[in-house]
């Protein structure tokens, strides 16, 4: 309860928005869409905004806030919600953005990274923080079940692909996806990136 209580209002709600026109650029070079709808996308077919939702972490007393890549890729704005419900309309660099938080109540509430392993070792209880679906600090529990897993997620067919995965079995879901993973201290110890399974979804 106490690592909970620490790390709710560090963690925040991303909502990522994708302009029509780059994601009818992204449909007309796919080969999917060009079969079903012919190159020109079916005439006078407009693709609406996608908007994505994910979680992220404040990193700094500044307001410095990371998160995973596929988060906030493409998109033309993002809109970060706070704990309280406060919305900060942000801008970003590469997955790791400066919100636009000036509040002195928001300053301090940051999440410290945890860089030694004894309290991240296989065994060692860990929380899953996130703001999934805007739902506001979802909090869930397991143990760190492995290290340095690689799933071959991010290195098929990349030659700088490097995988070290944290394994846990905490309950997670996608909008979990750029949450905190923290220690029993309330300490980060990783970003809740993806969800392993069978069927690979």
């Amino acid at each position: 309860t106490k690592a909970a209580a620490s790390t709710v209002n560090a963690v925040v709600s991303i909502k990522s928005t994708t302009s029509a026109k780059q994601q009818q650029q992204g449909m007309m070079q796919d080969p999917f869409f060009e079969f079903f709808f012919g190159q020109r996308g079916g005439g006078n077919m407009k693709p609406q905004p996608r908007v994505g939702m994910g979680s992220g972490v404040i990193l700094t007393p500044d307001g410095y806030i990371v998160t995973n890549n596929h988060v906030i890729e493409g998109a033309d704005i993002l809109e970060v919600t706070l704990n309280d419900k406060r919305s900060f309309t942000t801008k970003k660099d590469c997955a790791i953005f400066r919100g636009k938080i000036r509040d002195s109540r928001i300053r301090t509430q940051f999440i410290k990274m945890y860089i030694n392993h004894p309290l991240c070792d296989c065994g060692v209880w860990v929380l899953a923080v996130g703001n999934p679906f805007q739902l506001y600090s979802t909090v869930t529990a397991g143990i760190v079940s492995a290290k340095a897993r690689s799933l071959g997620m991010i290195s098929t067919g990349k030659t700088m692909g490097i995988e070290s995965f944290i394994q846990t079995d905490a309950a997670v879901n996608p909008g979990n996806s750029g949450g905190a993973l923290v220690n029993t201290n309330g300490e980060l110890v990783g970003i809740n990136t993806a969800i392993y399974s069978e069927t690979g979804a």
